[in-house]
């Protein structure tokens, strides 16, 4: 197969960065097309272009003033130089030349939903002829790196959350930072949230807005996570930048941008603010020992329904989130907590066109009435609230959990916080601090979220995390599939289930156990013969992967 070489965007952001010191990087060898003239050709199913539920993002503006309104607008025009900024960091070659070349809606959708020719819902693999195996690395190293000629090196910035590698006119690694890399994109973009900050009628909001426009030019987002944090009344909200580490695969260091845009939901944000409060506590009773829970989270955390009204970038790619915990900070974290975002209509819409439908296909018909909206939320956001219990340092004091376990970080981490985030229900509900439904309601709905989360392949920490959790409760025995198919809950077993996991998961973090994890991933991180069948039971009956939104200022009615 012949493949066709191109300059990486980080290349072009640096010739429009003009006065940076840095040398420029080397050209990098970017998967993609074979000859220009030849368009490329699908290689999957017709069908798997229509695995996304179409979605319109809309909620009720009406409380918001007129200035408020304006300044949505100005923020989802800074969300959209947050997609820019991330295609170039995923696909590196043109996004517009590349989408151009489709007459076909559907394919054109589908492309567009995993930000070039790599089908994020099947462990990346292609779906167009001409184009290699996605890299691990996506466009934040050389594609002609080796992991050991990385570790090997030494230069500046060399984990850092905030700078590309790239090669040197020596050939030598390099890193240059994200605000030098994407100059001018990053000026506009500090434009446009300074302009949001004029018209913001929250002083906090508007100070973060601020201090975030400062960070996309100077890569010191510390001071803006803290005033993110200090926020409490704002209806609007932002997050907005280079935030998670997923897209890094290779090692899980650098951040990819993102953006959402939120209109908070108070009604609903008023019922969950008592819950935090009990993280202290619930640290305390964790099923592990004693050196595992001597951190402390922040009891100060907030959380908070909201609806979204715009996803870019990242969060935009293939799966779509529900529920947000942030910052990813560990200093920030241990002085302050975590914010806790949950996306209502987002979260709605995967109930109702998904989950619903597939526990009608997986679930044994006398559990199905434990399959509720409530479960799904509450299990949702305690996983979001559950980041913020265990340790974020390794017992040994050499650094972060993140970097002692690399590529495999982010897949143990929501492992984690999922397992953990049941632990929480269930002391919750003892507690009565939970009053809507049963500890049943919450385990059945769970296990038909699995199904859900697991569909989302290899390629995505979710899906793995998903998958290490259904191949550990299938050894435990926390539930049983039947002849037809089904599957049940044993409630009992699935206690014990929780607990032995948790412990599991809280000591490899501990001890930083790299090739612990590494050997948990490779056991159970796969999808096996029955599971696999059983999932193809869920295409057969047309149920979504996952939903794709139809979204933007016309859709909400603004300017």
């Amino acid at each position: 197969m012949k493949i066709r070489t191109s300059l990486s965007a980080l290349a072009g952001f640096i010739l429009l960065a003009g006065c940076s010191e840095a040398p420029p990087p080397a050209p990098q060898s970017t998967p993609a097309a074979s000859e220009a003239s030849q368009a490329p050709t699908l290689l999957v199913n017709n069908a798997r272009l229509d695995i996304y539920y179409p979605v319109d993002l809309t909620t009720d503006l009406s409380h918001l003033s007129e200035q408020q309104k304006s300044m949505l607008s100005v923020l989802i025009d800074a969300a959209k130089i947050m997609d820019d900024l991330f295609w170039q960091q995923a696909f590196g070659e043109d996004k517009d030349a590349f989408l151009s070349q489709f007459d076909n809606d559907a394919l054109r959708r589908f492309a567009t939903i995993n930000y070039g020719p790599w089908d994020r819902l099947n462990g990346d693999a292609p779906f167009l002829s001409g184009y290699e195996e996605k890299s691990p690395g996506a466009q934040f190293y050389p594609h002609d790196m080796s992991k050991e000629e990385f570790e090997q090196a030494e230069f500046a910035d060399k984990r850092g959350l905030y700078s590309m590698v790239s090669r040197d006119n020596s050939g030598k690694l390099t890193s240059i930072a994200y605000s030098q890399a994407f100059f001018a994109q990053l000026q506009e973009a500090a434009a446009l949230l300074r302009q949001a900050a004029e018209l913001a009628q929250d002083e906090e909001f508007a100070r973060y807005l601020s201090l975030r426009a400062d960070a996309l030019l100077s890569d010191e987002y510390q001071p803006s996570d803290l005033a993110w944090m200090d926020m409490k009344n704002n209806p609007i909200e932002l997050v907005y930048g280079p935030i998670e580490t997923y897209e890094d695969q290779l090692f899980g260091y650098r951040a990819a941008f993102e953006a959402y845009v939120l209109v908070k939901d108070l009604a609903w944000s008023e019922r969950l603010a008592k819950f935090a409060q009990y993280l202290p506590e619930l640290q305390q009773g964790l099923p592990v020992d004693e050196a595992y829970k001597a951190e402390m989270p922040g009891s100060n955390a907030d959380l908070n329904a909201y609806d979204v009204i715009y996803y870019a970038g990242h969060s935009n790619a293939g799966s779509k989130t529900i529920a947000i915990n942030l910052p990813n900070d560990e200093e920030v974290q241990l002085a302050k907590g975590t914010r806790r975002l949950q996306l209502k209509n987002a979260m709605r819409a995967k109930f109702d066109h998904i989950l619903v439908p597939i526990a009608e296909q997986l679930i044994v018909a006398e559990q199905r009435q434990h399959i509720t909206f409530d479960a799904f939320f509450a299990n949702t956001m305690f996983h979001e609230v559950a980041h913020g219990l265990g340790i974020k340092n390794t017992l040994d004091g050499a650094g972060t959990v993140r970097e002692a376990l690399k590529e495999h970080a982010s897949a143990l981490e929501e492992g984690k916080a999922d397992i953990l985030g049941l632990y929480m229900v269930q002391q919750l509900l003892e507690k009565g601090a939970i009053e809507q439904g049963q500890l049943e309601d919450y385990y059945v709905t769970f296990m038909a979220g699995i199904f859900r989360s697991v569909r989302f392949g290899a390629s995505s920490a979710h899906g793995r995390a998903n998958m290490i959790r259904f191949n550990y409760f299938n050894e435990m025995g926390a539930f049983s599939r039947n002849d037809n198919g089904l599957y049940s809950v044993n409630m009992e077993k699935m206690d014990a289930a929780i607990d032995s996991l948790s412990e599991l998961i809280l000591t490899l973090q501990g001890d930083g156990n790299y090739q612990g994890v590494a050997e948990l991933v490779a056991d159970k991180g796969v999808i096996k013969a029955q599971l696999a069948d059983d999932l193809a039971r869920l295409t057969d009956a047309n149920i979504p992967v996952d939903i794709h939104f139809n979204q933007g200022k016309e859709v909400l009615g603004l300017k």
